[in-house]
């Protein structure tokens, strides 16, 4: 494998040297994540500067992703957006559909780097619409749970095991929810799980349901269903039932991210995003191990990409760049620091990614998830579809209202965008 990496970098030092012309070009790069998820890109524009001197990216980074999505709508409707930034694969279409974003499917079509063969499918698929490839995917993460090793060894519980099953998990979240101190407080919850409608929907479909009525062209959503309602209620029992997931008065006090880092969550319900900063605790061993089971199983597809503004003045520059991270070269930087699931199956199965020295253990459950990944509907109205659903899975979650009404009321909600993007086709 690292002959065929090597080979992709020699590959690319030539190409790189044919291209490299005299005059000086200026490409804006905007991305999102922590601090440790920051230095990474600042190791890929570095590298790519190196290799292209003539081509200078200018790095832009927003901490918090909700911040980054508000600030690429304000600067795409300001007509200033960047030249190259991340999106991920539930957001890209309502910029590609107001014409923000320029279509890269030529430019990869040309391309003697990188070819669509060498990416996983669900990722080049996931970025589709009109049958048009918008962006390159730059990782096919999946959604996984991290658990402390210290609390599962303390409490004498074994560790998650392929192929276990939601009453595995909930017996492991019952056992490690504890009150520590004995004051009659819960202070080491068992398990975190967001409650929002991307956290739920491979629970839907491993009971065999799905969030909307038809994958190809949804005219609405599903959640009502039996097999939707049924996932629904599991995920609500967790907290107001069993008590193992931390209530809202506790999230707010302690994000779940910040309680697992701090060694009071047991399991905690995220995609490869975070690993750059737990890989940052040193107090106790954490793994990761695949999403408990149900009826079958399933997972659910995690992917951002390089895309680029239709307004870029040097389209070839900003190529030149996006070609660069999505190469073996660029894609292996990244990988190295633990922030992505490369796209690139080359690098995904090298030891950049599968690297045994460095947490997680079990990096290869991102790799076995992948067959079984389900991905949401590729819409431009998703994302206010999402936003809408999950207020009301919230609600319910923290007991204000019943499963079936919030289901209920979600679908009401989320039709006017069914039928508007319906109406578009």
């Amino acid at each position: 494998m690292h002959k065929v990496i090597g080979l992709a970098i020699l590959v690319l030092l030539f190409v790189s040297a044919c291209r490299t012309d005299s005059g000086s070009h200026t490409v804006t790069f905007l991305v999102f994540g922590d601090p440790e998820e920051y230095a990474a890109y600042e190791e890929l524009v570095a590298a790519f500067e190196a290799e292209h001197p003539n081509i200078d990216v200018q790095l832009g980074h927003i901490p918090s992703q909700g911040e980054y999505r508000q600030r690429l709508a304000t600067d795409f409707s300001g007509g200033q957006p960047p030249d190259v930034m991340l999106i991920n694969y539930r957001r890209f279409a309502s910029f590609a559909a107001q014409g923000g974003l320029e279509p890269l499917g030529p430019y990869l079509d040309k391309s003697e780097i990188i070819q669509a063969s060498d990416f996983y499918e669900q990722t080049i698929t996931a970025f589709q619409l009109d049958g048009q490839l918008w962006c390159i995917p730059q990782n096919i993460s999946s959604l996984v749970v991290y658990y402390n090793q210290d609390l599962f060894d303390a409490a004498n519980v074994p560790y998650p095991a392929p192929g276990w099953t939601r009453d595995d998990f909930l017996a492991a979240a019952r056992a490690l929810t504890r009150d520590v101190d004995g004051d009659g407080m819960i202070e080491q919850y068992g398990a975190s799980i967001a409650p929002n409608i991307f956290r739920l929907a491979p629970f839907v479909w491993q009971n065999g349901g799905d969030l909307v009525d038809d994958r190809e062209r949804p005219t609405r959503l599903t959640l009502d269903s039996p097999e939707a309602l049924a996932a629904f209620q599991w995920l609500v029992d967790l907290r107001l039932k069993e008590g193992v997931t931390p209530d809202a008065v506790a999230e707010s006090a302690e994000d779940s991210e910040t309680r697992f880092m701090n060694g009071r969550l047991a399991m905690l319900f995220d995609s490869r995003r975070v690993t750059p900063t737990f890989r940052t605790i040193t107090n106790f061993t954490w793994d990761v191990a695949p999403l408990p089971r149900g009826d079958r199983e399933s997972g659910i597809l995690h992917s951002d990409a390089y895309c680029m503004a239709a307004l870029t003045k040097d389209k070839e520059a900003a190529w030149t760049f996006i070609e660069f991270a999505n190469s073996a070269v660029g894609q292996e930087i990244i990988a190295q620091t633990g922030r992505t699931v490369p796209s690139l199956k080359a690098v995904a199965l090298s030891e950049a990614f599968l690297d045994p020295t460095k947490a997680p253990a079990s990096s290869q459950v991102f790799l076995d998830t992948i067959p079984m990944l389900g991905e949401v509907p590729i819409m431009t109205t998703w994302v206010a579809i999402e936003e809408t659903a999950s207020k009301e899975i919230e609600r319910a979650y923290y007991g204000q209202a019943t499963v079936a009404t919030a289901a209920e009321a979600a679908a009401a909600m989320t039709q006017e965008y069914f039928d508007q993007a319906n109406a578009r086709r």
